[in-house]
């Protein structure tokens, strides 16, 4: 038996139904059917009845009162033994989303340094950062929003960007102030991956469209920093990002008419972990978002 596999079935206890608990552990409805069968082919019996709804056998009943002993010791076995093996000092496993703003993940450094932790960063989109939380290979994760934060996590806003248009410093629009919405009208835009961030991806569409902008979206998909080095050589793109590329080389960064397209950035966590980070992030946000540094 795996712990991942046994995390699974606690999980699916709790919520007594597939989909649901799929989504909690985001990974595929039939990816979770297909695991709790292993797990009972190795256990030898059925843990639980299917039909007409999910129901728990004896058996199920009995693993998943022992089984969430055994992950919550795995928990503590994990973290004491990353202590040991830093001299002591208390470990943070930080999410970090590609193409956030550089002061942000200073501020976190901070924020640990204070606690007397560091910080131990892996990156990823947004998707990456709450699937990486719920298999808890991360104790707290940055992620843009809006988006639909899961029950089992716990967040808060932590800082916000507003978006303009960014393109060639060659681009017909480049020679504007601010851009008009309707001037890009039938211009092809480039975002990110969709299942990336679909929140965020849906909120900058119908954000344009409520401007009045009638963009043609790109077949092509691309994270920040690759968005920066396609641009320059591209006459026929435009994106969207805040002002800070506006001296990026090669580039025309332009604010629109209307206003910014506002983007949220959100520090998440497991709302059963108790690692110390989590109060630090909750107190230094109980006063309102962090601001960038002038």
């Amino acid at each position: 038996m795996e712990l991942r596999q046994l995390r699974y079935f606690v999980v699916l206890a709790e919520e007594l139904h597939f989909r649901r608990a799929a989504e909690r552990l985001f990974i595929t409805t039939p990816t979770l059917s297909q695991q709790i069968r292993v797990l009972e082919r190795e256990l030898g019996g059925p843990l639980l009845v299917r039909e007409p709804r999910v129901e728990l056998t004896a058996a199920g009943e009995t693993l998943v009162r022992t089984g969430r002993a055994v992950l919550s010791a795995a928990e503590t076995a994990v973290r004491e033994t990353r202590r040991a093996s830093t001299g002591g000092a208390q470990v943070v496993r930080f999410g970090l989303l590609n193409g956030a703003p550089a002061w942000l993940p200073a501020r976190f450094e901070a924020l640990a340094g204070a606690i007397g932790a560091r910080l131990v960063l892996t990156g990823g989109t947004t998707a990456d950062q709450l699937r990486m939380l719920a298999a808890d290979e991360v104790d707290l994760a940055l992620v843009r929003g809006p988006l639909e934060i899961p029950e089992q996590f716990t967040a808060r806003p932590i800082a916000s960007e507003g978006l303009g248009v960014v393109m060639s410093a060659r681009h017909p629009l480049a020679g504007h102030a601010e851009i008009i919405p309707e001037l890009l009208d039938d211009h092809e835009l480039v975002l990110f991956a969709r299942d990336s961030a679909p929140g965020l991806h849906r909120a900058l569409l119908a954000g344009l469209a409520a401007r009045g902008a009638r963009i043609r979206l790109s077949d092509s998909a691309m994270g920040h920093a690759q968005l920066l080095a396609v641009l320059p050589h591209r006459t026929d793109l435009v994106g969207l990002s805040s002002d800070r590329v506006r001296d990026h080389p090669g580039l025309a960064w332009r604010p629109l008419r209307d206003g910014p397209i506002p983007v949220d950035y959100v520090a998440v966590w497991r709302a059963a972990s108790r690692h110390p980070i989590h109060a630090a992030v909750a107190e230094t946000t109980a006063a309102g978002r962090w601001r960038a540094p002038m």
